[in-house]
């Protein structure tokens, strides 16, 4: 009932959103189309399970209206048999997601669904990824103001989404950032900017029932406070970035229930000109998990997020065992340079060279006098460093090309994947991996790019090997044929082929192989996927 409800208040913002057009006002429709669908296959070799000759697919419709003063939007979503990997909860179909704002001169007010992030996130970071299944979409109002040349204020009050339903716990919040530069010019004619953002999040959750034991009950809190600071500075090429946040008691199942304060700081720092590029980045964070809903776990109802300060590598070894960030506490670091030798330079020679390196490390942070639920749970020096090394990759690539239609990538990677904390199985893992890429453009509208890689390893799985050939007809059509293979341990092969269609504003992609059990990951946030085997058809329209 509730689904034709949603669907009955999208019309009738619509027909609102109609009758409220001036005659000058000019109506703009756009939207969107995803469908990825699945017809799996059993397979015992990669344990892929059938589905009874069912049909899986993730289908997402949007659709937006927008004039001079109003925007209305809504998503019809179809996961009534979803792609495998996903929560029990996200099984559905219905219009989660629908929205009416309003603008009129310095003001902007949301009605309905919305998303929104503070800063870097640490405190609140509402936000949809599809590959992930995640959608923590706010639901209520959210007012956004320029009162001032430089000045701008947010205010939002809401429920947060989970799949078809929105937790109970209410959220309230506001932000004010503050570009310093607009008031005192002098900073922008000595080519400094600077920007003060403050933040604050407050939670209301209703109490529950939580024992420590048969006889001793929990007294949860009713309120929730999350503060954020920061401040950012950029003068010419160089960028800085200090920000800290902090979280009053939050007892959840994600920390054992226990009464500690949560804390982050980070500071980065970026320098940049033509032909260099230098980065630097440090966080610590302590007990900053921050759900809408206490007793949850898996990747949704987070309010807020953490960026993980590990590089997002595209290539398929490197990203075999991704990084997923730790909510209860780590020391994480991020260290990476480029630079172009020039052309007509020994190492830059014809076309110029450009070398890459990178290191990340996350460590666990020390914690004294360990306490369980009920409890402060927890003391934790700052400085000081746990015991675990959580992840460390060291990587370092190289680009150069070779001829006018020929380019080549080179990397050689360093990994280090702590597969018990972060799995709850197999030790830590040491890795040596290669990469090289070929791209040969074979003419005007051709171009083969291939791909070899190896992955070398006595622990796990032991030794990969990944080969990829796509050629791409442009504008139009790509083929892909690419096979994963372990010859350390399982000796399975995980074959693949694709073919692509792209014209206008549509794509069709239609494929046919196995896929490895692991994470998909994205900016530190992991989901499990199953192996499987099958057709897929992947179609994207844009209107």
């Amino acid at each position: 009932m509730k689904k034709w409800m949603m669907i009955g208040l999208v019309s009738s913002m619509g027909n609102t959103f109609l009758c409220a057009q001036e005659p000058s006002d000019k109506l703009r429709l756009s939207g969107s189309l995803q469908s990825d669908v699945l017809l799996p296959e059993k397979d015992k070799a990669t344990g892929a399970e059938a589905s009874n000759g069912r049909l899986l697919t993730n289908t997402y419709l949007d659709l937006k209206a927008t004039s001079r003063h109003l925007e209305a939007g809504a998503r019809l979503e179809y996961l009534q048999h979803p792609l495998p990997g996903y929560e029990p909860d996200f099984k559905g179909w219905g219009v989660p997601y629908a929205y009416l704002k309003g603008r009129y001169k310095e003001a902007e007010l949301t009605l309905g669904s919305f998303y929104e992030q503070f800063g870097s996130g640490f405190i609140l970071r509402s936000y949809e990824e599809r590959s992930l299944g995640i959608d923590n979409s706010l639901q209520g109002a959210h007012l956004a103001y320029r009162p001032w040349v430089g000045v701008a204020v947010k205010a939002l009050t809401g429920r947060q989404r989970r799949y078809w339903q929105h937790n109970d716990s209410w959220l309230t919040g506001g932000d004010v950032e503050w570009n310093v530069d607009e008031w005192f010019k002098a900073l922008q004619q000595h080519h400094t900017y600077a920007t003060l953002g403050v933040s604050y999040v407050h939670k209301y959750e209703k109490d529950e029932v939580v024992m420590t034991d048969p006889t001793h009950r929990l007294r949860l809190p009713h309120n929730v406070n999350a503060f954020d600071v920061r401040l950012r500075v950029q003068h010419r090429s160089l960028n800085v970035l200090a920000e800290m946040a902090m979280k009053t008691q939050d007892p959840s199942r994600d920390n054992g229930y226990i009464y500690r304060n949560g804390y982050v700081a980070m500071l980065s720092g970026s320098y940049s000109k033509r032909g260099m590029s230098l980065l630097l980045q440090a966080k610590r964070s302590t007990n900053m998990g921050f759900r809408s809903r206490r007793g949850m776990e898996g990747t949704s109802s987070f309010i807020n997020h953490l960026p993980a300060f590990t590089m997002e590598h595209t290539y398929t070894l490197a990203a075999l065992y991704p990084y997923a960030t730790r909510p209860e506490g780590e020391w994480a670091y991020q260290a990476a340079a480029a630079y172009t030798f020039p052309k007509g330079s020994l190492l830059g020679g014809r076309y110029g060279t450009t070398a890459k390196v990178n290191f990340s490390h996350v460590h666990a942070v020390r914690k004294n006098t360990v306490g369980g639920s009920g409890t402060d749970g927890y003391g934790s020096p700052f400085w000081a460093w746990g015991p675990s090394t959580y992840y460390q990759d060291i990587d370092v690539q190289l680009e150069k090309r070779l001829g006018k239609d020929t380019k080549l990538n080179l990397m050689y990677m360093n990994q280090r994947y702590n597969q018990t904390v972060l799995e709850g199985h197999g030790g830590m893992l040491n890795s040596h991996i290669f990469v090289a890429d070929v791209k040969q453009k074979l003419s005007a509208k051709t171009t083969l790019r291939m791909e070899a890689q190896y992955l070398a390893s006595r622990d796990g799985d032991k030794d990969w090997v990944f080969g990829l050939a796509e050629l791409s007809l442009a504008p139009h059509w790509m083929f892909t044929m690419s096979d994963l293979y372990n010859h350390g341990n399982t000796r399975v092969h995980y074959y693949q082929g694709f073919v692509t269609y792209s014209g206008g504003a549509h794509r069709l992609q239609l494929g046919y192989g196995r896929t490895r059990a692991g994470f998909n990951c994205s900016g530190g946030v992991c989901r499990y996927i199953p192996a499987t085997k099958g057709l897929t058809l992947s179609y994207n329209y844009n209107f």
